[in-house]
This record gives C-alpha cells, structure tokens and sequence, in this order.
C-alpha cells in the first residue's frame, strides 16, 4: 500500500499531484496545473511567514499601547504610531513626524487635513 494520500502520487519532480493529472499529462504531454502545484508547494512557507506577521504586528502593537500611555507622547502624523515628544519633529505643515519618516520624507513638504496641536 501506498503512503501517499488516496488518489495523489509523486511525479518526478517531487511534486504531490492528482492521479488524473497525472493519467491526463502522460497522454497529452502537457504540464500539471501551475495553480494546483504551487499552492501545495506555497502553503507551508505561506502560512510561517504570515505567523511572522503577525507576531511582529503584535509586538509593535504592544509597544505603541506601551508609549501612548506615557505623559508626554503623540502620534507621528505619517506612519501613525506614537512616541515621546523628544523623539519627534514637528513640521511647518502642522503635524509630528518620527525620525523614519522624516528620512523618507526628506524635505518634501506633505500638506495634511488635519493639523496636529503643537505640544
């Protein structure tokens, strides 16, 4: 007996595929569905990095909650996550920016709707 699931087999490249499939290649030549392989082939590493995803998005999370809660910080007006007033810039055209965002920014001016209070 087989250990391959019912109805699936190994071609010779390694890749799990259907017994049609492979009855169907044999005859015509043509190659197996590039949908059905690649998402056998995708799904495990797929699914590790989204993991990774969102753990990183929860960790930064949790130090925004963590900086938000202290007395003197706000938000950057770009990427929105707060910080310590010392760690921040505020521009001419009304609003905060962190030390990245200002990097990418550079001094191209960003006109906003609606202006922070400077603290």
């Amino acid at each position: 007996m087989s250990n391959h699931p019912i109805g699936r087999v190994i071609s010779h490249t390694g890749v799990l595929i259907s017994q049609h499939e492979m009855r169907a290649n044999q005859s015509t030549g043509v190659l197996p569905s590039l949908e059905i392989v690649s998402i056998e082939r995708q799904k495990p590493s797929a699914a590790f990095d989204f993991e990774d995803m969102v753990q990183s998005l929860h960790e930064l999370f949790v130090h925004d909650r963590q900086v938000a809660s202290q007395l003197h910080s706000t938000r950057c007006g770009i990427c929105y996550l707060h910080f310590l007033l010392s760690e921040l810039q505020y521009r001419d055209e009304g609003y905060y920016v962190c030390a990245q965002c200002s990097q990418t920014l550079g001094h191209q001016d960003v006109p906003m709707l609606h202006k922070q209070q400077k603290l």
